[in-house]
This record gives C-alpha cells, structure tokens and sequence, in this order.
C-alpha cells in the first residue's frame, strides 16, 4: 500500500532521538512533536485513504492534495512566471526560488528549502555524512542512502497494482504507471517528442545541446552524457559486464540484461489498452501501437519518407543516402547495416575475432555462439516451456516447441 510523504521525512538528523522523541510504533519514524505522530500515523491506517488509487495521507488536506494528481487540477499559480502547481506548499517552495530566499553563497544558485540549499551546498563542500554500513559507500543525504541500502536488501516496496513489478524508488513507479496509462507529460521544447519521466526528457535535450564533452579516446566520438560514453567503450574493450543469473548470458548494459530476463520469466507486463496484447517491452509496445494509430512519427530529414519506426527510418536514411553508420573496430570500414558489418567481420577478421572453447579447443566468431556451444558440454537447457517439462538450450529452439503446443504457425 502505498503512503503520501511525510514532510519530516527528509532530515539531516536521521538517528537524533534526542530532536525527535516521538516514535512511530509501526515503522519506526521518529518525529519532534506529537502531532506530526499523530498525522503520520493515519498512512497507516484507512482513515484518509485515495480511492482512486488506495494511498493513504495524513490528513484530509494532504488527501485533497494528493488527489488532484488524479484530476490534474494546479490551482496555485506562480505571479512570476505562471507555472502552476497543485498545493500551496509547492508553489511557496518555487516562489522561494524567485526571491531568491535561500541562495547559495558559492554558485548564486536559489533553492526552494533550506534543507535544500544545505544539500545542495554539499556539492561544494564534498561532504556525504551519510555511510552505508554494508560497502561504506557515502552520500550527501539521508534519502540517498535509505534507496541504497535497497541494492543491499533487495527491498522493492514500491509495487505496481497493474503487473506487480516492483521498485525501489516510488519516482521510478510514477514513471512505469505512466507507461501503462499512456501518459508522456514531459515534452521536449525543441522538437515536441513526449516522455513519460523527467529524466528521459534531461537525456533526450542533449540530442538538441551543440556541446559533446565526452569523447571517446579510441575514435574522438563525442557524447552528451558520461553514461552514453561508457556504454560506447564497451563496444571497444569487448566489456559486458551484466550477466544473467540464469543462462550466463553477458550484455554491455543494464537495460539490455533487463529486457533478456523476460525471455526467461516470460513476463509480457506492458499491455496494448486497445487489443489487450502484451509485451516484454514498452519500447515493443510503441512500435506496436502505431499500428493502430497509423501514425509515422519517424520522418528522414533528406527525403522526407515517415516511418513507424526509427530503426526503419535509420536503415532506410543510410542505404538511399549514402551513410554508412556502422565502422568495423579493427579496419575502419563502414557498412550501412550491423548485418553486413558482422559479415566483414567473420570474413575478413575472423583470426583478430574467435572466441575459444576452453574445454574441446573449437572457436566461434561470436561470444553467443561460443556461450550456446558450452552449454552442450555442461548440458544447459535455460529455456523452459511453461507447458510442459521439456527445456532447451536456446530461445529459438523453445518457440519452435512452444508451436507445438498452442497450433501457431511462424
């Protein structure tokens, strides 16, 4: 069940007893007056519960605020620049920001709170008080290191009421329910391309930035973001560093390992609202839902040809207009396709490539292909039917099987 945040929840004190006498017999929250217990004690009853979406608040303000989420109604307006807000208490913290209340003497920068500015003044300082009692990682707040400890535990007590995925952070919920309704609220200024998350907004807005600070030593390729960087130089050093617990099968990104999980699980969380078909994916589930919609959104800015899709639209873009996107690593060749490359690649540098079997000698052009060879001698079948109790070495062969069972013809 899901609470509405207490405003103590973020302290700079988290284990003072002393400044907080007042303890919460259910979760152990400590709090400086009886009053602030007594108002977070109803999260955990049903006393000022949502009924749209069964949050519990702490008092029946905070369950007026809580539901214009669901109304989207912002009836506070800001007299400076007409953003609008949907409590009073947030547009109080965006005025403070205008008047520049609580500034940092460092940077100039306005921040809403003062528990903010001293956060933020963290920055400068380098301070991070807050120590992880597992790894000793440090952090600049209390709430940074409560999500941390997460990694440790394994606890995900965020839970979606659609599919029961699970997360550590509620920010991170928001923005997969959104993915179930639909909604993309975050629009890029530039272009108009809709996101359901104000991060994937941030990344995206580098696309438009003329600035790439970071560059690949190996090529000069410049990035917008460090992570993208990383990713990059994994394609150089052969790094893939998430590997799946179940077949040992190894990807360069985390993304990539989250979206293979699902060949095992057989989770299809992601739901079509008009045909009722799932997906794995919410990047499947766009593609599909142009289908319906018949919309193009992916135009080639040279001829001006719409696809569904923006892999159609790279590949088309790079065979009618002459680029060629994908460089061979070791010869600095370009082909416009990753299908041709991979071909070169076997052909032309399969000795620079192999990848041997340490237990019979026999090389492979591929680390897949080495990864499904091993499982012959270790006899691994990862792939399960869920109808049966056959399992096979490799997902294709388990679609194959799986016709068997429900009749389907490729």
């Amino acid at each position: 069940m899901k609470t509405e945040a207490d405003g103590n929840d973020i302290t700079e004190h988290p284990h003072d007893d002393k400044s907080r006498p007042y303890l919460c017999t259910v979760c152990d929250k400590r709090y400086r007056t009886n009053d602030l217990l007594i108002k977070h004690i109803n999260t955990h009853t049903d006393k000022y519960k949502c009924t749209e979406c069964g949050t519990r608040c702490k008092s029946s303000a905070a369950l007026t605020d809580h539901s214009r989420i669901h109304s989207g109604e912002k009836p506070f307006k800001c007299p400076v620049c007409d953003i609008r807000y949907r409590t009073q208490v947030m547009l109080h913290r965006h005025i403070n920001v205008h008047i520049g209340k609580y500034k940092c003497t460092e940077c100039k920068k306005s921040l809403p709170t003062n528990v903010a500015l001293t956060v933020h003044s963290r920055i400068h300082s380098g301070e991070k008080p807050f120590e992880c009692t597992v790894c000793s990682k440090r952090f600049a707040t209390a709430g940074s290191l409560v999500r941390h400890t997460r990694i440790h535990s394994g606890e995900k007590p965020f839970k979606c009421r659609m599919c029961d995925k699970a997360f550590r952070q509620s920010a991170h919920l928001n923005s997969h329910t959104r993915v179930h309704a639909g909604e993309k609220p975050y629009k890029c200024h530039v272009c108009g391309k809709a996101f359901s998350d104000p991060t994937s907004r941030r990344c995206h807005l580098r696309i438009h930035s003329v600035d790439k600070e970071y560059t690949c030593h190996v090529r000069g390729k410049a990035f917008n973001d460090s992570e993208n960087l990383n990713n990059h130089i994994r394609v150089h050093t052969g790094d893939k560093p998430y590997k799946c617990h179940i077949c040992d099968k190894a990807f360069s990104e985390s993304g990539t390992l989250g979206g293979h999980l699902t060949v095992h699980t057989g989770d299809k969380p992601y739901k079509c609202h008009i045909c009722d078909k799932a997906f794995s994916d919410s990047g499947t589930l766009g593609c599909h839902l142009t289908v319906h919609t018949q919309d193009e959104p992916c135009k080639c800015r040279v001829c001006g040809k719409a696809f569904n899709q923006a892999g159609d639209l790279k590949k088309s873009h790079e065979i009618s207009h002459g680029r060629k996107a994908c460089k061979c690593h070791v010869c600095d060749m370009a082909f416009s396709e990753s299908v041709t490359l991979r071909r070169h690649l076997l052909e032309v540098h399969s000795d620079e490539i192999l990848n041997t079997c340490h237990m019979c000698g026999k090389a492979f052009s591929s680390r897949q292909s080495l990864a499904y060879h091993v499982r012959v001698h270790m006899d691994k079948r990862p792939y399960k039917c869920h109808m049966c109790v056959k399992s096979f070495r490799s997902r294709t062969r388990l679609t194959y099987h799986i016709r068997l069972h429900t009749g389907k013809k490729p």
